[in-house]
């Protein structure tokens, strides 16, 4: 007899511990989107610097050959 009210308290328990906040389980999925929002933002902010180090790679690349080209007129050692 005693086993019966343990039982019953035991799956009172996985009953209840098996209902969930419906505002909590809300809240997690918006800040999950929250989240994948602003790491959209992270990727569109990462192309846009790569963008601009290409180019300043370019730009580097034309004065290093404009620089190479007058040292090499007037004779100056590199």
């Amino acid at each position: 007899m005693p086993r019966l009210p343990v039982l019953a308290f035991a799956s009172s328990l996985v009953v209840l511990s098996g209902c969930v906040n419906p505002r909590a389980e809300a809240n997690v999925a918006q800040a999950l989107n929250d989240a994948a929002n602003e790491m959209a933002g992270l990727k569109n902010d990462l192309a846009a610097l790569q963008t601009q180090l290409d180019s300043l790679r370019e730009i580097v690349a034309k004065q290093d050959t404009v620089i190479g080209r007058l040292a090499e007129v007037n004779h100056v050692p590199r």
